[in-house]
């Protein structure tokens, strides 16, 4: 028969041969493992570059370079501070040096302008003539009732004459509630105490001292002069005026 089919031939559809399976297609778990190792792997490597950095101390974001740049900063501030603080109290002490300069010329300024002043009166050409006279008397205290004086004495009628004496000093006041009159002698405490000499043309000062006993309040100082051979002079000042206080212990 022709339909017979030959030896070995079959009609029957041949099987699709077996595939190999892939477990990472085929498992959805597998496949996120790996994705996560490959996450964590690549977290690690940035980890330790990041430590690597840091502990190298060259990162642009490091805090012990910050740290030190801003102590380095402060060290430069308060070194700048310090330099204008001690230019500024050099500065206040010039200052203050310069004031103190210049007050003194101004003293002194206006000490030469009264001397000024006082020569013309005495010794210009419009001067008005006067005789011997006591032009000032100031006293000032010592200590222990002992009193410094100083008289300036003056003349202008004789000019280019010499005049000549001597002056002592008197005080009067009161001692318990009674009135007193202090001599030159009681003044010095000496029973032939010798005036103090004069000898100029036209003004001398005279300066010396006066003790004044306890319990004593001075009103009144008196100059007297006694130029050789022409009449005493006699001058009153009160306390408060030679003195500029009214009690030797105000």
């Amino acid at each position: 028969m022709n339909d017979a089919s030959p030896p070995g031939r079959s009609d029957a559809p041949a099987a699709p041969a077996p595939v190999a399976s892939d477990p990472a297609h085929s498992d959805p778990h597998a496949r996120w493992t790996q994705v996560l190792l490959g996450v964590l792997a690549l977290s690690l490597g940035f980890g330790l570059w990041g430590a690597v950095t840091v502990l190298r101390g060259d990162a642009p974001g490091d805090p012990q370079a910050r740290i030190r740049a801003q102590q380095a900063q402060i060290d430069e501030l308060e070194q700048r501070v310090t330099t204008l603080s001690r230019s500024d109290q050099i500065s206040r002490e010039a200052n203050r040096e310069l004031q103190g300069a210049l007050t003194e010329r101004e003293e002194e300024i206006a000490g030469l302008r009264a001397d000024v002043a006082f020569y013309e009166r005495f010794v210009g050409s419009t001067a008005q003539r006067r005789g011997l006279a006591v032009h000032e008397l100031h006293l000032q205290p010592s200590g222990d009732g002992v009193w410094h004086f100083t008289a300036t004495l003056t003349q202008n009628l004789n000019r280019g004459a010499v005049s000549r004496g001597a002056l002592e000093l008197s005080v009067e006041g009161t001692r318990d509630g009674k009135l007193e009159r202090l001599d030159w002698v009681d003044l010095r405490q000496q029973h032939d105490a010798p005036g103090v000499e004069y000898s100029f043309k036209y003004f001398q000062q005279l300066k010396g001292d006066i003790l004044l006993p306890k319990g004593f309040v001075p009103v009144r100082v008196s100059a007297h002069l006694d130029p050789a051979g022409a009449a005493a002079v006699e001058q009153s000042f009160t306390w408060a005026e030679a003195t500029g206080r009214s009690a030797p212990d105000a």
